[in-house]
């Protein structure tokens, strides 16, 4: 399977669990940002960040770097000969080149294409198009409500599981907890998280819930619920499991409840609540590490990217959403893997 993979989210992570149940090895493609540039506009985030997001996916068996857009004759069969590939899979959404020609044309061809169901509901395109209402707004800007739309994804308990472990945490585990809003998931939390994992053998995440980021970091905060923002979190080989909607506050019934022996968190992470430090009671038990930040990753920096280049993006938007509108309205079932 190949992708861009922009913006990492769990829509991306839903299609490759499904590439994943297709075989029993996935090797994944990332396009470069030159072919992202010339076939479908500026890419958000650099091939160096996109080929780690796409590292960290837990259902990822290895990655292919600097692929074309075009899955063309001749990529097809090296990709057959030299990484023994069986089957190219897409999602049911069609993928244009520039002309309007199919860019998985050959492999359909040769009867070497497997189809797997779109993740409704999120997508670059519409990541993007929330990013730039954020950046307008704290511009000073006026939204059209028309353009304020809510998201439409809808979360199942079908769909948290199959994300999820389902084995619970172990009784003799060294649980390790770091918490936050993981929002617009980047190499920034994924840094995070694979730092808590050195630090024992089970990594429970606390995903905030909306309200506990809204009252942080202001009323265009989070970009993606807290549903969304968990099944991101679930998809990375780095956590084990994920508490939806966790309060800030670390409390005695959480730490108690899981066992939790070590509570982490970035350097320059300074979080209150009322006045009292949020992890006071990990540290007052001996419990808190603190661990550096590497990447200077922000959901406001890269809004700042989207704006900087602004023009360039709402165009970008304008071509997709079309697209995308017209997949739905002739889209027809594709039962999932």
């Amino acid at each position: 399977m190949d992708g861009c993979f922009d913006t990492m989210h769990y829509g991306h992570a839903n299609a490759l669990r499904q590439a994943r149940a297709c075989g029993d090895k996935l090797l994944v493609g990332v396009v470069n940002d030159a072919e992202i540039r010339r076939c479908k506009g500026p890419p958000v985030c650099d091939e160096r960040e996109r080929v780690e997001a796409v590292e960290a996916c837990k259902w990822v068996d290895g990655v292919i770097t600097d692929v074309p857009y075009e899955v063309t004759d001749a990529f097809t069969d090296e990709l057959f000969a030299k990484h023994e590939v069986d089957y190219v899979i897409h999602g049911d959404d069609p993928c244009l080149l520039p002309d309007g020609s199919d860019a998985y044309a050959y492999p359909k061809r040769i009867g070497r294409y497997k189809e797997i169901k779109r993740t409704e509901g999120v997508s670059t395109t519409d990541i993007v198009g929330r990013l730039l209402r954020m950046g307008a707004r704290a511009a000073g800007e006026e939204v059209k409500e028309e353009e304020a739309k809510e998201a439409t994804f809808c979360t199942t308990s079908a769909r948290i599981a199959q994300f999820g472990t389902n084995a619970g945490v172990p009784t003799d585990a060294k649980v390790v907890y770091v918490h936050g809003a993981f929002d617009v998931f980047n190499r920034g939390h994924i840094d995070l998280l694979r730092q808590a994992k050195t630090r024992g053998d089970f990594v429970l995440v606390g995903v905030h819930a909306d309200a506990e980021v809204r009252a942080r970091r202001g009323a265009e905060h989070p970009v993606l619920n807290e549903k969304e923002r968990a099944l991101s979190v679930l998809a990375c080989r780095y956590a084990d499991e994920v508490v939806i909607g966790a309060p800030a506050m670390i409390t005695n019934d959480l730490l108690t409840t899981f066992n939790v022996k070590v509570v982490i968190a970035e350097d320059d992470e300074p979080y209150a609540v009322g006045g009292v430090d949020v992890n006071a009671l990990a540290v007052e038990r001996g419990l808190y590490e603190r661990v550096p930040r590497r990447h200077d990753c922000s959901v406001l920096g890269v809004a700042k990217r989207i704006m900087e280049n602004r023009a360039e993006f709402e165009a970008r938007n304008a071509r997709k959403t079309k697209s995308e509108s017209a997949y739905y309205a002739e889209k027809k079932h594709v039962a999932e893997s």
